[in-house]
């Protein structure tokens, strides 16, 4: 590991794309690793001026493994219209050019193709080397921006997902093929135009979050406010088809979903991480680089049970611990499952969602984890039998390392640590690309 100086804020961007093969592994690298992890986020163009990491050029950071190494890391910028040719989002016609944005949110795969993400704009598609090949519209048949925030279906293989704007229809929901085609698209009625970051799916439903973060135009050039007056609600859409059943809830937002599913008597349960709105704005303060300001409670993990038969909805704290970036064993996405992944200053935590246990991996000072993905272990006979893939970015340090952990037993030692080639800012959200599914 290259020591290097201390940097100012988590932040701190990189000035260029690199390659660095045969990384320095400490520990052990489960050989049956085989594949590519992969992780998105802002980072400014050199000598661009400051602005909100939900407005800067996106960046895909990759390290590739197989066979018990570390091969290669390499970042590079997601070369969208509007990184490259300085492009407009407004067309002269008053309409919105989709490709005109900043791919900077999330990076996935389905049916074998890449894609960087973020909710106001097209998906773009990326090699294996994490080249931009270009915007993807789906032959033509998607004509809205696409979530950041795509749910796959573990049973059908289908991803779903959603777009907003701020002209009607203000939201549309979306599901593509297990082969990668779109294959519907159904306008859903919401009162205006807000920001829906994340939804979820059950065995039956898609479950939308209509909260009070509505659009105007700001000094740092993101169009969201919180707004008193619009009110909160989460909707049960059938996956078959019929009206969305609204369910009225307390004011507050949430940037991201646990997961949702179906309990025996046919409720909707739904875990996510809620913020009042003192900690939606302070926190929104904070990514602009803002002090935070007084003492302002965290966002804390929230459970809503929604009942489609008799319009009954409850609400309980499941924990008190200021946490985000909520993930799981994704095979069991929108079916019932018991552990959740977060994140929260210098640790990642195990959550159980059954007894309120947690499991805590605590990082050196100065160490900040980003989101921890969890990758099952061939042949798991239990829901948390794999690892948990997460960048650490040490600010004191000025280094930053790709940590392995044993999902089974998030307190202990690292499985291993890559210890990667340079300073990796923090970022938001990645993937695990599986060598079997890359074509």
């Amino acid at each position: 590991m290259t020591a290097t100086v201390a940097i100012d804020s988590y932040f701190t961007p990189v000035p260029d794309e690199i390659e660095a093969i045969d990384l320095v592994v400490e520990g052990a690298l489960p050989p049956e690793l085989n594949g590519r992890y992969l992780r998105n986020g802002p980072n400014p163009k050199p000598g661009a001026p400051p602005a909100h990491p939900f407005v800067e050029p996106g960046m895909v950071h990759g390290v590739r493994l197989k066979d018990g190494a570390a091969l290669w890391y390499r970042n590079r910028w997601v070369r969208t219209s509007l990184f490259t040719e300085s492009a407009t989002r407004v067309r002269p016609d008053g309409s919105l050019d989709l490709a005109a944005c900043h791919a900077n949110t999330h990076v996935i795969e389905h049916a074998g193709r890449t894609f960087a993400l973020v909710e106001s704009g097209l998906p773009y598609e990326l090699s294996l080397d994490l080249d931009t090949v270009g915007p993807c519209d789906f032959q033509g048949r998607l004509t809205t921006a696409m979530t950041a925030h795509p749910k796959a279906d573990p049973v059908t293989g289908d991803l779903h997902f959603f777009g907003y704007g701020v002209r009607p229809p203000f939201l549309t929901y979306h599901r593509l093929s297990a082969s990668g085609e779109l294959v519907q698209s159904v306008p859903v009625e919401v009162p205006g135009p807000t920001m829906m970051h994340d939804f979820a799916i059950t065995e039956d439903y898609l479950v939308w979050m209509d909260l009070p973060v509505v659009f105007e135009r700001t000094e740092l050039g993101v169009p969201y406010r919180w707004s008193d007056s619009y009110g909160a609600r989460l909707g049960l859409m059938p996956r078959k088809g019929g009206p969305v059943r609204w369910f009225e809830i307390e004011p507050c937002y949430v940037f991201h979903v646990g997961n949702a599913r179906q309990d025996a008597a046919g409720r909707v349960v739904l875990d996510a991480v809620r913020y009042d709105r003192a900690t939606f704005r302070n926190e929104w303060d904070l990514a602009a680089g803002k002090e935070k300001t007084g003492s302002v409670p965290g966002q804390m993990l929230h459970r809503w049970t929604l009942d489609p038969r008799t319009g009954v909805r409850s609400e309980q704290q499941l924990d008190d611990w200021s946490l985000e970036f909520p993930t799981l064993n994704e095979n069991l996405v929108g079916l019932q499952n018991r552990f959740l992944y977060l994140v929260g200053g210098g640790s990642v935590v195990k959550f159980d969602t059954v007894n309120g246990e947690r499991g805590v991996h605590r990082l050196p000072d100065g160490a900040k984890p980003g989101e921890a993905v969890f990758v099952p272990a061939e042949n798991a006979r239990a829901e948390d039998d794999g690892w948990l893939l997460t960048i650490v970015s040490n600010r004191i340090a000025g280094t930053a390392d790709l940590l392995v952990l044993d999902a089974t037993d998030v307190a202990a030692r690292p499985v291993a640590t890559v210890h990667l080639p340079r300073w990796v800012p923090s970022g938001f959200h990645g993937s695990w690309v599986p060598e079997s599914v890359v074509r």
